[in-house]
């Protein structure tokens, strides 16, 4: 689905994003972003069945590159498969920002 979500975003013709990219630097490790926009430092990350799981885990990460100053959208399968309209308009007024 992750690969979904990034072809939803190239064939509406926004830029390709970095894939798996580690945040942090060389001293503290925050994160691992699903799709990342460097510029103006959006994540973009699907929310799979494991993410039930691992909810205080990725809310903590979460909370962590927030505070880092990344900013970051969330994505599930049905944004993907019903409603993909809307991830590329948000996804899109996000990356205006950084203009």
């Amino acid at each position: 689905m992750e690969t979904r979500l990034r072809l939803v975003l190239v064939l509406a013709g926004l830029p390709r994003p970095r894939v798996q990219v580690s945040l942090g630097n060389e001293d503290t490790f925050l994160g691992r972003a699903d799709l990342y926009y460097a510029g103006p430092r959006l994540i973009i990350e699907y929310d799979g069945g494991t993410h039930r799981d691992r909810l205080a885990y990725d809310d903590r990460r979460q909370n962590r590159l927030v505070d880092a100053g990344y900013r970051l959208l969330r994505f599930t399968a049905a944004d993907i498969l019903e409603s993909p309209a809307s991830i590329v308009a948000l996804v899109r007024r996000n990356l205006a920002l950084d203009s």
